[in-house]
C-alpha cells in the first residue's frame, strides 16, 4: 500500500474531470465518486509510472520497455486508512472491459474534504475474476456486513500484488 499526498492541482483537475464527465451509465453512486475517482487515476498513475487515457476500457497505459500494460483504475472512498481484510470491488457490469490489470485506490474523503489517497496494489484481470469472490446486488457480505449495492466480484486488499514499478 502506497500513501500518495493530495495536491491542490489534484483536486482541481479531478474537479474538472468530474465535471466534463457526468453521470456515468450503470454509475454506484451516480456520479458522487467521479472526483475521488479521478484522484484515484491521478495517484495510480504516478505510483505506476503510466499515462492517464480515460477510455471506457482502461485508464492508464504503461510500457514496460517491452509491452504495452493497460490498467483500469478501481477507486472506493474511505473515511480512515484502509486495513488489509477491506474488500476490492469490480462491478460484474465491468466484467467485460479491456484491460490487462486492475490498480485498486482508497481516498479518504471526511466531511467533502480529500485528505488522503493510497494505492493499494494491482491485480491482473482474468485472474481476478477466477480468484474473487461473487456477491448480488442486496446480499450481505459476510466478511464485513455490507449490504452490496450491485453485482460484484470482491477481494481483500491484502490479496492484491504490490505495484513494483514507476516513480
Amino acid at each position: 500500500m502506497i500513501e500518495v499526498p493530495i495536491t491542490e492541482k489534484m483536486i482541481k483537475n479531478a474537479k474538472r474531470n468530474a465535471n466534463e464527465l457526468g453521470k456515468l451509465n450503470n454509475s454506484i453512486t451516480s456520479g458522487e465518486g467521479n472526483i475521488a475517482g479521478f484522484i484515484g487515476e491521478i495517484a495510480a498513475s504516478q505510483v505506476i509510472g503510466g499515462d492517464i487515457c480515460n477510455t471506457y476500457e482502461y485508464d492508464i497505459l504503461y510500457f514496460d520497455g517491452y509491452d504495452v500494460i493497460s490498467y483500469d483504475v478501481k477507486t472506493k472512498r474511505c473515511t480512515s486508512k484502509p486495513k488489509p481484510h477491506y474488500e476490492c470491488s469490480v462491478s460484474n457490469f465491468h466484467n467485460p472491459q479491456k484491460c490487462d490489470k486492475y490498480v485498486f485506490v482508497r481516498v479518504e474523503c471526511v466531511k467533502d474534504v480529500y485528505n488522503k489517497v493510497w494505492v493499494l496494489g494491482e491485480y491482473p484481470k482474468e485472474q481476478y475474476f477466477k480468484d474473487a469472490k461473487f456477491l448480488k446486488e442486496g446480499q450481505v457480505d459476510q466478511s464485513n456486513g455490507f449490504v452490496v449495492k450491485a453485482d460484484c466480484y470482491n477481494l481483500p486488499i491484502s490479496s492484491l500484488k504490490e505495484i513494483s514499478y514507476g516513480s
